[in-house]
């Protein structure tokens, strides 16, 4: 029969090596996270976002547009204009935050309708 002792070895050592398992594979994972995350950072995760605010730039310069990871925030004279979303689960249309009007779409807006929602927020 084997010794009190040397059960407390056994279970040691087996604790040890899925201790050692469990820390190498959690390097592989967070460095393939990591990796995920740097190329995401890299090529902004909505690329409708990114058009619509060059589109904006580009179109209406008077405004200033902020990146945010999920909306645009549309500025004119340091004075909060609209809120921009890009979400296909949201209906099309507006809703306010406070003073400030949330326009959501579904795609990438033309100018004709960004010129239509940006008068209405003003």
């Amino acid at each position: 029969m084997i010794d009190g002792i040397w059960w407390l070895v056994i279970l040691l050592a087996v604790v040890a090596i899925l201790w050692i398992v469990a820390h190498l594979r959690g390097k592989k994972e967070s460095s393939a996270h990591n990796n995920y995350k740097s190329t995401s950072a890299k090529s902004l995760p909505n690329d409708a976002l990114q058009k619509t605010a060059a589109l904006l730039k580009r179109h209406f310069p008077s405004y200033s547009v902020t990146r945010r990871a999920n909306h645009l925030l549309i500025a004119k004279l340091d004075k909060k204009i609209a809120m921009i979303t890009i979400d296909k689960s949201v209906a099309v249309g507006q809703r306010r935050l406070g003073e400030v009007p949330i326009i959501n779409y579904h795609r990438v807006p033309n100018r004709a309708q960004l010129a239509a929602s940006l008068q209405f927020a003003e």
